[in-house]
């Protein structure tokens, strides 16, 4: 199929002042399409080469007008008042938001293109339209979606999941006992309740865009670090907690943040509340609250580098296994062979 992908992020590392979490999975989604004979035509502003000055080369198309497609494959893109709802010609526009409407505008109304929706920040609301139009599929990075949406998990690529070795990472050197990467939006009421009080017992550092900090003046705030940097600061400390706004935890949709701790040998922290969290990390890894996450930091302390440690990453990594990008891919393609039977009225 000749697939429209609509994306507001990066291929490559991008630039620091972004919140682009897909640039962890997207490319080996991308690829692995075109491994399996889809032709990829990228239908937003090549911000990889605008932007961070990255030139990826020929290997991907990108188009800014309206290229005939077989299917239209939307990342989500919602209003962010003083971004994408300005004019244009406005200081500080981004036309993400401008060029989703005229897209779905003549592929999926005019057109009647079959089109996928991949809310990935669960912000298209339930009642919306697009979920119930014929010809269009919504799926949600979560392991309960919404009432008629479909599960496309973030993506881990198969390579990087099987050549991981739990012993290699149990040995390396953790200096940093904790450690947090992640922007603040709608995370304050679970950084006060796990992660806050285990800042104020043991060293750690805390990257991403945290521009209200005032309530915790004892926590270290580093700011955010370029994208290459996160599996650095990953691979020195000895765990993470998975903080996730609500509307994350009520549907079981976890980040990207997991695996990218756990490939670097950081164990993941999960807060009890987040839905089905027996599916993303081991028993012994779920935290009740604050106290329950000192607690857990004192014991791997006490393991770190040892046999326990090792055991720990290894079925940390088994946990990982529903992330596998060949299943998501999968389940992606089954998606667009149920809207195939409409293909016809692509032009």
């Amino acid at each position: 199929m000749i697939i429209g992908y609509s994306f507001w992020g990066f291929l490559g590392p991008g630039i620091i002042d972004t919140p682009d979490g897909g640039r962890s999975h997207r490319r080996p989604l991308v690829d692995a399409l075109a491994s399996r004979g889809h032709r990829l035509i990228f239908l937003q502003s090549d911000r990889d080469r605008l932007e961070a000055g990255d030139d990826l080369g020929d290997r991907y198309t990108f188009e800014g007008g309206l290229p005939k497609i077989d299917v239209l494959f939307l990342e989500w893109r919602w209003s962010i008042p003083g971004r994408n709802t300005t004019p244009c010609d406005t200081p500080g526009h981004t036309c993400d938001l401008h060029r989703q409407r005229e897209l779905l505008e003549h592929y999926t109304v005019l057109r009647r293109t079959p089109t996928v929706i991949w809310d990935k920040d669960r912000q298209l609301p339930a009642n919306s339209p697009w979920r119930r139009r014929p010809g269009v599929i919504v799926c949600e990075a979560a392991l309960a979606p919404t009432t008629g949406a479909r599960s496309l998990l973030f993506p881990l690529d198969d390579a990087l999941l099987d050549s991981a070795d739990p012993q290699a990472l149990a040995a390396l050197p953790r200096p940093v006992p904790l450690a947090y990467v992640g922007n603040q939006y709608d995370r304050d009421e679970e950084f006060d309740t796990y992660l806050a009080p285990a800042a104020a017992r043991f060293p750690h550092q805390v990257a991403g865009k945290w521009p209200d900090t005032g309530r915790w003046p004892y926590v270290t705030f580093s700011g955010r670090i370029p994208f290459p940097e996160v599996h650095k600061l990953y691979g020195g400390a000895l765990a993470t907690v998975l903080l996730l706004p609500q509307r994350y935890r009520v549907a079981g949709q976890m980040t990207q943040r997991i695996f990218e701790a756990v490939l670097a040998g950081c164990l993941p922290l999960a807060p009890a509340d987040i839905r089905r969290v027996d599916r993303f990390v081991p028993p012994s890894l779920i935290a009740r609250d604050g106290v329950d996450v000192i607690g857990k930091l004192a014991y791997l302390q006490a393991v770190a580098g040892g046999q326990e440690h090792t055991r720990l990453i290894a079925d940390c990594l088994r946990h990982l296994e529903l992330f596998r990008l060949s299943t998501q891919v999968r389940a992606l393609e089954t998606m667009l062979s149920e809207l195939a039977g409409s293909i016809g009225g692509a032009k």
